[in-house]
């Protein structure tokens, strides 16, 4: 298939906290940096002038970086050079804006996009004056994880305002999927400046990997993946199992298998496994390498992806890109990647009483042909519509209107 460049120019990503020279595995360290890091790749290889912007959390790496596709990385000094928990960067962001203007009245971009929403406050004050048109993509949203986090969510208790503000101002928003749609319009924001362009999975990465083949008496291999924390639902996970006999569950996720015994969620779903009667068939593997990952989800029968809320949720386009079906709740950007009855199945989330998470597990294990078929199904699927080709391309079509057009800023001037 052919993709085209509606056009080239100078693009300024802007993730204050999400490095993509960083590696993966830290506390926030994960699918934003994946995802800035490839689209920052794919688009200099499509002839954009690309530089990403990015706050510096380490004294050690230069000031600019370049990376092996052209891309230029550049650390930009605001707070201490140290890392800093995302939800205590807020007091920075007035210097990291600052410093943005600055360099960018010296090398004016075509065009900016902010990720997440403290990356969107800091570059309105990085494009005031300039006529610079400003793409912000949220990645999460304040709203959704304070519905669901109540109390123990950490966020700034300023954010939702702000991410409110930055929507208001900013040209375009790109949102994820259909459901952040709906949040974003419930948020009182145009839904005639949102365009949908999904995450993407590198699909020659995560391809169907070769496995060992494992004898007919092994126990079927269920597989979850995700960083540590209690909205990822994997207590649910370890409670199905108590009604699938003959399957053994694999958690892949937190620090390494080492450190697992120092983990509260770790040691929360220990319990759990010994008070239904299945530790003998639940293993924590910690975090396993990024290569390692493709051949981890190829060797499973199913993927089980059952978060409380997913703003996207990559895990499910990475299994159905290793041709392993996906059992995952009806949340978020998962009702757009998983398609019910075709490429895996969706389940209502933990708060409905009347679903029978294990029974739904079973009746997939004992139906080895339909498994295949989802299997089959979900590769084709996230090759249509899920390869970093595909997202570039919708990006690079907002990047276009906003370069060939008048800015918000100049329009309300």
């Amino acid at each position: 298939m052919t993709y085209t460049t509606p056009r080239t120019g100078r693009v300024a990503l802007v993730s204050e906290h999400a490095n993509p020279l960083a590696p993966l595995g830290g506390a926030d360290a994960g699918g934003q940096n994946v995802y800035v890091a490839q689209l920052a790749a794919h688009l200099a290889r499509r002839g954009y002038d690309v530089t990403v912007y990015t706050r510096r959390d380490s004294p050690d790496p230069p000031a600019l970086v370049r990376t092996r596709d052209g891309v230029k990385v550049v650390h930009v000094p605001a707070g201490p050079p140290t890392v800093v928990p995302k939800d205590a960067l807020l007091r920075h962001m007035p210097d990291f804006g600052a410093r943005l203007a600055r360099m960018w009245r010296l090398a004016r971009p075509d065009v900016v996009h902010a990720h997440f929403w403290m990356s969107g406050l800091a570059s309105l004050t990085g494009v005031r004056g300039l006529g610079i048109p400003l793409v912000q993509t949220y990645h999460a949203l304040g709203t959704v994880k304070r519905r669901y986090q109540g109390s123990e969510d950490t966020s700034p208790r300023e954010r939702v305002a702000i991410e409110k503000h930055v929507g208001r101002t900013c040209d375009r928003i790109i949102a994820t999927c259909a459901d952040e749609v709906a949040e974003l319009v419930a948020m009182g924001l145009p839904r005639d400046r949102v365009s949908v362009v999904p995450c993407g999975v590198d699909t020659v990465h995560f391809t169907p990997a070769p496995t060992a083949a494992r004898p007919p008496s092994a126990p079927r291999r269920l597989l979850a993946v995700g960083r540590l924390v209690p909205r990822k639902g994997f207590d649910r996970a370890v409670r199905a199992l108590a009604s699938v006999p003959d399957a053994e569950l694999l958690i892949a996720g937190g620090p390494g298998a080492g450190l697992l015994f120092a983990d509260p969620e770790a040691e929360r779903l220990r319990k759990t496994a010994e008070e239904y009667g299945v530790a003998d068939r639940v293993q924590m593997l910690g975090c396993v390498p990024h290569d390692e990952m493709p051949r981890l989800m190829s060797d499973a029968d199913l993927v089980l992806s059952l978060p409380r809320y997913e703003p996207f949720g990559i895990v499910p386009i990475e299994a159905m890109a290793c041709g392993t079906p996906v059992v995952a709740t009806a949340v978020g950007g998962q009702l757009d990647t998983v398609v019910d009855g075709v490429t895996g199945v969706l389940v209502p989330p933990a708060d409905d009483p009347g679903h029978d998470l294990g029974a739904t597990v079973r009746a997939l294990l004992d139906d080895p042909d339909r498994l295949s078929r989802y299997g089959t199904a979900g590769r084709a699927h996230a090759l249509a519509r899920y390869g970093w080709e595909h997202v570039t391309d919708g990006v690079a079509r907002v990047y276009a209107g906003l370069i060939t057009a008048p800015t918000l800023t100049e329009v309300t001037r």
